[in-house]
């Protein structure tokens, strides 16, 4: 071959390659994040839900894998999302409960995506930090954030947007898909929704139709504890003390004071009560609630000073739950117009989906609201991923995992380097059907606060897809165990059963080497309490 046909070749090979390369470059996946706060896994119709159809979440069961057994770190809204973002235990990235600061040294997975070439937006509930790293485009609400008109924290400063807070975080979430997700570059969106957290705000015509819904009770709605030990026998969460009837149940504060002594244990509330989402709403927008809230208030009027505490209890449950889950049906119709336009756009075809929340919540179960407990209604959480030529649609996947693991995940799937300080595991050989490689068999669980509201005592644990085992300390020195096949409603403390002992034996040395592996120590411990202390 002459010099110049060699010349030629070698040209050609060179373009062949560049062509190829930037091809493989381009087909990286895009991914979308979906998380949700405070949705449980009970309200999803395909965890079997009882009390509501999510055909829209259902979608991505169906054609991509459900997670059975996914669970949390530590169920509190702000450690969970720092967990999140770092893929580290609370211990290791600061955010040990609501109150302490993140350590903002810690390296987040989006910075990760940034400096490998993704372009990362985050729209929706961070919670924590008003300037998100790694995040080239973010509409964040601060804090807790608004369910009506609500207010956003973004680079150019702070704006308000009226609407219904579910819609618009979707609608930011999809005007970014239609100006950034058409490019050459992959990117990775946080789509993080307000809902359902508390006080629970439905949109007024989602309002207006779980209203008239009547929802069945869970078997221990009346639960008594007396299987447990002090720990869920002092939690202030129960929906007949602990739930507010102005503040949850939308009893109008003038007739809380209206009814005086008649209304104890209610009148201590009313000072702290408060309608935040329905006083930043228009006259417009409140005449869209007011006749569902005349309703609730005629009929509460009417009964309450004649209803018994099981009447009450009841009440309440069926409150909470038309609110609770009218915020989650805009949540899965909103999540229903997410993934319409992927398909319309084309996009889905290389867009992981995944949905997921920050916890999850007891809906009435053992008679609680909130979260906080090792209990597997606020420890287990909705995790649900689709990834187009991955996932096989209508898997079911039942081994622990948890939200430690997303961060190494999601790099795993863009071919990222995860650092090696993350503490988690990527679920991609559970992605793909490969169980051989995963070796994992127990997670750990630690939650640190209180003394504070609902007074859930601190407590840590293993838990694996047979037991539980958990220590509750600080103000206490009590064990619990449940037998998680057997008693799935962990009504049974079998900690002190001979027949058990050689499982709390073995499951001791187990969290033990978690302690050890995941950092984590009596000393630490104590470091915590006293920060703690100093704070209140």
């Amino acid at each position: 071959m002459g010099y110049a046909m060699k010349s030629i070749a070698i040209v050609f090979i060179g373009l062949v390659f560049f062509s190829c390369k930037s091809k493989i470059e381009k087909v990286k996946p895009n991914i979308i994040f979906i998380m949700s706060d405070d949705h449980a896994y009970q309200a999803i119709s395909s965890y079997g839900s009882q009390l509501i159809e999510t055909p829209h979440i259902d979608r991505l069961a169906n054609e991509g894998i459900l997670f059975s057994n996914a669970c949390v770190a530590n169920s509190i809204c702000a450690p969970s999302r720092a967990t999140i973002l770092t893929g580290k235990h609370s211990h290791i990235n600061g955010k040990i409960d609501n109150r302490f600061p993140f350590d903002t040294n810690q390296i987040t997975f989006p910075q990760i995506f940034q400096d490998n070439g993704y372009k990362t937006a985050m729209f929706g509930k961070l919670h924590f930090g008003n300037n998100p790293k790694g995040v080239d485009e973010f509409m964040i609400l601060p804090g807790q954030g608004s369910y009506i008109n609500p207010r956003f924290i973004t680079p150019e400063g702070d704006t308000v947007i009226n609407g219904y807070v579910t819609d618009v975080i979707t609608d930011l979430s999809l005007d970014y898909l239609k100006r950034e997700g058409g490019g050459d570059e992959p990117f990775m969106m946080m789509y993080l929704h307000k809902a359902p957290h508390r006080p629970w705000w439905p949109r007024p015509d989602k309002f207006r139709e779980f209203a008239a819904k009547t929802f069945p009770e869970p078997e221990t709605l009346f639960d008594d504890y007396k299987g447990r030990g002090s720990a869920a026998r002092s939690a202030e969460m129960n929906l007949l003390k602990h739930m507010m009837y102005g503040h949850d149940s939308k009893i109008r504060p003038e007739l809380i004071a209206e009814m005086g002594d008649k209304a104890q244990p209610i009148v201590p509330e009313f000072k702290n009560s408060f309608w935040g989402a329905y006083n930043r709403s228009t006259d417009e927008q409140k005449a869209q609630y007011e006749p569902v809230l005349d309703s609730i208030n005629d009929y509460f009027a009417a009964h309450w000073p004649n209803m018994t505490d099981e009447e009450k209890m009841k009440w309440k449950y069926q409150r909470y739950m038309q609110d609770y889950l009218g915020c989650i049906s805009s949540i899965d119709d909103n999540v229903g117009r997410l993934l319409d336009y992927l398909d319309e756009s084309g996009l889905a075809e290389n867009t992981i989906v995944i949905y997921t929340s920050d916890q999850g919540f007891y809906l009435g179960e053992h008679g609680w609201f909130d979260k906080r407990f090792i209990y597997d209604e606020s420890f287990k959480t909705p995790l649900l991923v689709r990834w187009p030529g991955v996932t096989k649609g209508g898997s079911v996947e039942n081994e622990m995992v948890q939200n430690l693991d997303f961060a190494q995940t999601m790099l795993e799937m863009a071919e990222i380097q995860a650092p090696d300080d993350m503490q988690g595991e990527s679920l991609t050989p559970l992605l793909k059907g490969d169980k051989d490689s995963w070796t994992r068999e127990a997670v750990y669980y630690h939650y640190y606060e209180y003394p504070a509201v609902h007074m859930v005592k601190r407590h840590y644990g293993i838990v694996t897809k047979d037991f539980k085992l958990a220590h509750f300390y600080y103000d206490v020195d009590e064990w619990e165990l449940y037998d998680r096949l057997k008693d799935p409603k962990e009504l049974n403390n079998v900690f002190h059963d001979p027949d058990y002992q050689e499982t709390v034996k073995s499951l001791k040395q187990q969290l033990l080497e978690l302690r050890v592996l995941y950092k984590d120590s009596p000393e630490l411990d104590q470091k915590f309490i006293s920060k703690y202390e100093s704070l209140n």
